[in-house]
C-alpha cells in the first residue's frame, strides 16, 4: 500500500519533532535544572531555600515526560543514532541520570530532619541534579560537532575508538567545555527566569534577578565564542556525494569529509535559517530588558524563545548530518540514511499527531491550575510544600 506522505518529507518531518522534543525538554525542563543549578548561592536561609525549591517542586517531574519522550523518539525514528550515541556516550548518560535522581530524593528527604548539614547537604546534592545534566547536555551537543570516533562495518556493526574509549574525560575538549558552559549559563537564566516569575516580591526575587542578569550576559558571550569556534576553527563536516534522500536506510553509501567552516555553510545556502541564531541571541537581549524592568512573565518567555534559537540553531547548521564520524567518511549518521521505515515512521506520526497535542493540553492545564507566587510565609501553614 503507497503511503500517503512520501520518505523523505517523513524523514524530515521526523528529524523536526525531534528538535522539538529536545527543545521542549530544554525549556520546561531547563528552568528546574537552572533553579537547583542556583539553589546554593540564590537563597541564603533555609526558608529562602525552602521557597526555591518549590518554586520548581510542583512541576518538575510532569516535564520528565520531554526527556522520555526524546529518548524514545530517538530509538523508533532514529534507531542508529541511539545506538551509536547511548552506546558510545554511554558513561555521559549514566552521570546524566545518576544526577537526575538525586532530585527527587533531595526533593523527599531534604526536610525529613531539622539539622543544618543535613539540609545543606541536600542543597548540594539538588545543586548537582541541576548543575551537571545542564554541563552535560551542553558537552554531549559539543562532541556531536567535533564528530564522534565511530566506524560502521559492512554488516553495520558499531566499533568506537579513540575518544569513546578514553572514557568520560575523553569527552572533554576546550570547545566541548565553551558548549557545556553555553548550556549552564542558557539553563541558569531560564531558571533564574522562572524564580523571579514564581517566587513572591522579596530579597530572593531581587537576587534572581541580578544572578539572571549576569546568566544572561553569559549566555551571549559564550554563545558568540561557539559561533567564532564554528567559523574559524577546525570543525565542520559535509556530504561530498549524492545521497538517495528517500532510499534504504544504510548510512555506509554516504560519504561525509571533514571541512573547516562547514557547519555555517547551510546559511548561505538557506538565508532564512539565520533566524534562527539571531533569535539565540535577541531572545537573550530581550531577557536582559525585561530583567531590568522586573517584567517577569516576559523575562521567562524571552528566555524561552532563547533556548529556542540555540538550540535549533545547532540542529539547522547540521542538516541533514545527524551525528558525524570523525574518523570513517562512510559511517555519518544522516537524516536520509539513518531513520526507520518508511511504514514505521507514518505509523508513529499518526500516533504523534494524536498524542502530542494532549500531552500539551495536559501540560497548560496544570500550569493553569499552579499558577501563582510561592509566599516564604506558608511554608509554616501549608503542608503540601517541602
Amino acid at each position: 500500500m503507497e503511503l500517503p506522505i512520501d520518505y523523505m518529507t517523513l524523514r524530515v518531518i521526523w528529524w523536526g519533532l525531534i528538535g522539538v522534543l529536545l527543545i521542549g525538554f530544554a525549556i520546561m525542563d531547563g528552568y528546574a535544572l537552572g533553579t537547583l543549578a542556583s539553589l546554593p548561592f540564590l537563597a541564603k536561609t533555609d526558608e529562602e531555600r525552602r521557597a526555591v525549591i518549590n518554586t520548581v517542586s510542583a512541576t518538575w517531574e510532569g516535564n520528565q515526560v520531554w526527556f522520555i519522550l526524546g529518548g524514545g523518539a530517538i530509538f523508533a525514528a532514529w534507531p542508529f543514532v541511539y545506538a551509536v550515541s547511548f552506546s558510545g556516550f554511554y558513561l555521559a548518560m549514566f552521570l546524566v541520570l545518576s544526577a537526575l535522581i538525586l532530585r527527587p530524593v533531595g526533593f523527599k528527604y531534604r526536610s525529613k530532619r531539622p539539622g543544618k548539614a543535613w539540609r545543606r547537604n541536600w542543597d548540594w546534592a539538588l545543586f548537582v541534579g541541576g548543575f551537571v545534566p545542564a554541563l552535560v547536555f551542553g558537552v554531549a551537543v559539543g562532541n556531536v560537532l567535533q564528530g564522534a570516533p565511530f566506524s560502521l562495518d559492512s554488516d553495520l556493526r558499531i566499533t568506537y575508538h579513540d575518544l569513546f574509549l578514553g572514557g568520560l574525560l575523553g569527552l572533554f575538549s576546550p570547545f566541548t567545555v565553551l558548549c557545556g558552559l553555553t548550556s549552564v549559563a542558557m539553563l541558569l537564566t531560564q531558571g533564574l527566569t522562572w524564580v523571579s516569575l514564581k517566587i513572591e516580591k522579596s530579597e530572593v526575587r531581587d537576587r534572581a534577578i541580578r544572578w539572571a542578569t549576569f546568566a544572561g550576559i553569559g549566555v551571549i558571550v559564550l554563545y558568540a565564542l561557539g559561533g567564532l569556534f564554528l567559523a574559524f576553527g577546525d570543525l565542520g563536516y559535509k556530504v561530498v556525494n549524492a545521497v538517495a534522500v528517500d532510499g534504504p536506510s544504510n548510512p555506509t553509501r554516504s560519504e561525509v569529509v571533514r571541512e573547516a567552516g562547514a557547519w555555517l555553510a547551510n546559511y548561505g545556502k538557506y538565508p532564512w535559517m539565520i533566524a534562527a541564531p539571531m533569535l539565540g541571541f535577541a531572545g537573550t537581549v530581550l531577557t536582559l530588558i525585561a530583567l531590568r524592568f522586573k517584567a517577569d512573565p516576559w523575562a521567562f518567555i524571552a528566555s524561552s524563545l532563547a533556548v529556542f534559537g540555540i538550540i535549533s540553531s545547532v540542529g539547522l547548521s547540521m542538516f541533514p548530518i545527524i551525528l558525524p564520524s570523525s574518523i570513517d567518511a562512510h559511517s555519518s549518521l544522516l537524516v536520509w540514511n539513518a531513520s526507520s521505515s518508511h511504514s514505521t515512521l507514518f505509523t508513529m506520526l499518526l500516533v504523534t499527531v494524536v498524542f502530542l497535542p494532549l500531552i500539551g493540553l495536559y501540560t497548560a492545564w496544570v500550569y493553569k491550575v499552579l499558577f501563582g507566587r510561592i509566599e516564604i510565609k506558608a511554608l509554616k501553614t501549608n503542608p503540601d510544600l517541602y
